[in-house]
C-alpha cells in the first residue's frame, strides 16, 4: 500500500485499509488451501455430508437399541400401531419403535441396518483407498524417480494388474479365503486399487526430478531416499489427497455392487449397505419399499458428498487456481 494513502486515512480520522498482499504472503501452503476449500460451497456441503457419515457410523451403533442382526418379533401378525400392515412384509416408517420401518422376514429394524452398514461400508472405503494410496505411491514414486529398468518393470507390473477384472477376484477370494469377510473385501480392493496411483504418481515424479531444487539438494550430497521423501513428495502430495479421496467413493460404490450381486460381505455376519439391497429385492414386490430406498438414498449422499469433497479439494490444492 502507498504510504501516502495511508497517512492520509490517518489524518482523516479512519483506519488505514488492510494491506491484502501481505497477509496473502503470510499464509502458508495448507492455510491458502483451507482458505480456498471454505469458499467452494459445494466442497463445504458435501464435507459436511461426509463427516455426518462418518459420525453415524462412529457413534450410531452405539446408541441405537436394536441389535443389527436380531430384533424380537412382535407378538401380533401386524405391525405396532396398524391393523392392516402385515409385520412379516416390513412395517413402514415411523412406526413405532422403528423411525425407518422394518425388514421382511426377520422384522429387523432398518435405522440399525442402514447405520451399522454405514460403519462397514466406510471402512472398506476408506481404508482399501488408503491401502491403495500408500502402495501406489511407493511404486510410482521409485518408478518415477528411478527410471529405467525398474521402471519398465514395476510398470509392466501395473499393467498386467490392471488386465485382471478385479469383480472376478474378489468373487473368488471372498467365496474361497474369507466367506463373506469384509476383512478380505477390503484387502483385495486395496491390492488391486493401486495402479492408477502408481501411474499418476511416477509422472509426477518425472516432472519432479528434473527441478532446479532437486539437483541442489544431490549437489550437497543429499542420498536418493531423503530426496524422495523430503524434497520431491512434499510437492506431488496434493495430486495424491485428491485421488485418495474419490477413489473412497469409487470403492463404496464397488463394495456395493459386489455385496448385492451376493459375493460380498455376508449379509448373516455383517451388514452393509450393499448386501441390505440385495436382501430387500425380495420384497419390493410386497410393497415394502422403504428397506430398498434408505440403504441406497445412504450410498448416494455419501457418494455425492465425497464427490463434491473432491472436486473442492482439487481446486483448493490447485497452486495455480487464484484466491
Amino acid at each position: 500500500m502507498d504510504p501516502r494513502i495511508e497517512e492520509t486515512e490517518v489524518n482523516a480520522g479512519r483506519e488505514p485499509s488492510p494491506d491484502y498482499e501481505v497477509a496473502l504472503v503470510s499464509l502458508n501452503q495448507w492455510q491458502l488451501a483451507w482458505r480456498r476449500f471454505r469458499r467452494h460451497r459445494l466442497a463445504m456441503i458435501g464435507a459436511g455430508l461426509f463427516l455426518a457419515m462418518l459420525a453415524i457410523a462412529a457413534f450410531g451403533p452405539i446408541l441405537l437399541p436394536y441389535d443389527p442382526t436380531f430384533v424380537p418379533a412382535p407378538d401380533s401378525l401386524y405391525c405396532p400401531g396398524s391393523t392392516t400392515a402385515l409385520a412379516y412384509s416390513g412395517c413402514p416408517p415411523f412406526t413405532p419403535g422403528h423411525i425407518l420401518g422394518t425388514t421382511g422376514s426377520l422384522r429387523l429394524d432398518l435405522l440399525t441396518l442402514v447405520v451399522n452398514g454405514a460403519r462397514v461400508s466406510l471402512m472398506i472405503g476408506l481404508g482399501a483407498s488408503i491401502f491403495s494410496a500408500v502402495i501406489g505411491t511407493i511404486v510410482g514414486g521409485l518408478a518415477g524417480y528411478f527410471g529405467g529398468l525398474l521402471d519398465n518393470v514395476l510398470m509392466r507390473i501395473v499393467d498386467i494388474m490392471l488386465s485382471i477384472p478385479i469383480l472376478f477376484v474378489i468373487i473368488i477370494c471372498a467365496q474361497i479365503f474369507g466367506n463373506g469377510d469384509w476383512k478380505v473385501i477390503l484387502v483385495v480392493f486395496a491390492i488391486f486399487g493401486w495402479q492408477g496411483t502408481a501411474r499418476l504418481v511416477r509422472s509426477l515424479f518425472l516432472t519432479l526430478r528434473t527441478e532446479v531444487f532437486v539437483d541442489a539438494a544431490r549437489a550437497v550430497g543429499v542420498g536418493d531416499i531423503r530426496i524422495i521423501f523430503r524434497h520431491i513428495l512434499p510437492n506431488a502430495v496434493s495430486p495424491i489427497i485428491v485421488s485418495t479421496t474419490l477413489s473412497v467413493a469409487g470403492v463404496i460404490i464397488g463394495e456395493a455392487f459386489v455385496s448385492f450381486i451376493g459375493y460380498g460381505v455376508n449379509p448373516a455376519i455383517t451388514p452393509t449397505w450393499g448386501n441390505e439391497l440385495t436382501a430387500a429385492q425380495n420384497f419390493i414386490a410386497q410393497g415394502n419399499w422403504w428397506w430398498p430406498l434408505f440403504p441406497g438414498l445412504a450410498i448416494v449422499l455419501t457418494v455425492l458428498g465425497i464427490n463434491f469433497m473432491g472436486d473442492g479439494l482439487r481446486d483448493a490444492l490447485d497452486p495455480r487456481s487464484r484466491e
